[in-house]
């Protein structure tokens, strides 16, 4: 058994398809809409096979996300090494993205950084 795709609302689905494409190498595809619900999605696929839908519709509520809750908090992104965590974490600091915490070692070994990213989604990103 695999995780076959998460899947994320977001109010603003261009700027988080640009973000996944730009800044993580994702591939999106070409996108759908329900003329009638108008609903729309992408999938942004990554190279080791994982995919992200990214779904939007007009009646969403953007509620406060407080970093201590319950539910699903970020998605991890294995960048491959420490010097890439880092150089990504300042391309999105300087891009002017929030940055959680990190880059650091965490006390289960992992070297990582948490950024806030679109609407106060977060994602981790890992050596």
């Amino acid at each position: 058994m695999k995780i076959e795709h998460i899947a994320m609302y977001v109010k603003d689905i261009e700027a988080a398809k640009e973000f996944f494409v730009k800044y993580l190498g994702g591939t999106s595809n070409d996108g759908y809409h329900n003329n009638t619900t108008d609903f729309k999605s992408y999938f942004i696929s990554f190279d080791d096979g994982a995919r992200l839908e990214l779904m939007t519709r007009p009646e969403l509520a953007d509620l406060e996300k407080p970093l201590n809750r319950t539910g699903y908090i970020h998605i991890a992104f294995s960048v491959g090494s420490k010097e890439a965590v880092d150089t990504l974490t300042d391309r999105l600091k300087e891009d002017g993205f929030e940055i959680v915490n990190g880059p650091r070692t965490t006390g289960d070994g992992y070297y990582e950084s948490c950024i806030a990213i679109i609407e106060g989604n977060q994602i981790e990103i890992t050596e």
